[in-house]
């Protein structure tokens, strides 16, 4: 996977408009009625990352979480990340 440029990237979260570019990642904030709704979704996110092999970082602050996602192995951002955040978003909450 190829690590995109920030032109690539910008036009990308042009597309997905809740996702913003922070320290060399994509990231989105979710928010939840509470806690167990909260870990619902957290269980959805790792099932699908465990399916597709690409593992973001979570951050759950009660009925917040917060996913981050880079391509480690491409050192920054690719198409991959923004194909998981697509995928999150289009997760039921």
């Amino acid at each position: 996977m190829t690590k995109l440029i920030e032109a690539e990237i910008q036009a990308a979260l042009a597309a997905t408009p809740e996702w913003s570019e922070v320290s060399g990642a994509i990231q989105r904030t979710y928010d939840f009625k509470d806690f167990a709704q909260a870990m619902r979704f957290v269980n959805k996110v790792a099932e699908y990352a465990e399916r597709a092999q690409h593992h973001p970082d979570i951050l759950v602050r009660y009925n917040k979480v917060t996913i981050s996602v880079s391509t480690h192995d491409a050192g920054g951002i690719t198409a991959k990340d923004f194909a998981l955040a697509k995928a999150v978003d289009a997760m039921p909450r």
